[in-house]
């Protein structure tokens, strides 16, 4: 599987809230020097109805954002059919097949990590962290569902914070988008 350092995202997905984020830090770097602390990592696709976070190299990070964006269209908005139709393209081509990427895409109809490698998974507990510091704000982030009330959108924050306390790819520079349905 890809390891993507110098950033971090976590995806929360909650049934019982009707609701989904995507948060990153802001720190994009070029080896180990920071280049920019206010990086935008998370979008929103189809007409705002789909979330993406992205580790990995940017231009091949936006290049899949488009293909996903037209796989969504094609698939009227089935988020889990348009993420298995990109990654088949994403492994097949000869040309895509050297993006180095990680995706966390979250839609009503659930939460999805997707690589280059072929992986569309759908974590079993509706949270998945990715890039330098994902582990770390993964991790946190269970914690804090398991003992506190707080939202899924206070859990991603706090969780990014935490993570950027012990990882030096990661920043406290947060954007936090959340979806409701």
């Amino acid at each position: 599987m890809l390891h993507c350092r110098g950033t971090t995202i976590i995806g929360i997905y909650s049934v019982a809230e009707q609701r989904a984020v995507v948060a990153s830090d802001g720190q994009a770097t070029l080896e180990a020097t920071v280049i920019k602390s206010s990086t935008k990592k998370v979008y929103r696709l189809y007409d705002g109805r789909v979330l993406v976070g992205f580790a990995g190299a940017t231009a091949d990070c936006l290049t899949l954002l488009d293909r996903l964006e037209g796989k969504l269209s094609k698939y009227d908005g089935q988020l889990r059919r348009a993420a298995v139709e990109m990654t088949k393209e994403w492994r097949t081509d000869r040309i895509l097949r050297q993006l180095e990427a990680v995706l966390v895409t979250v839609g009503e109809e659930g939460i999805l990590m997707i690589s280059g490698a072929g992986d569309v998974l759908e974590p079993d507990e509706g949270m998945i962290g990715i890039g330098s510091g994902g582990p770390y704000a993964l991790a946190a982030a269970k914690a804090m569902v398991s003992v506190s009330d707080l939202s899924i959108a206070d859990i991603a924050r706090k969780s990014l914070e935490i993570a950027s306390s012990i990882d030096i790819y990661t920043n406290q520079e947060i954007t936090l988008e959340e979806l409701t349905w």
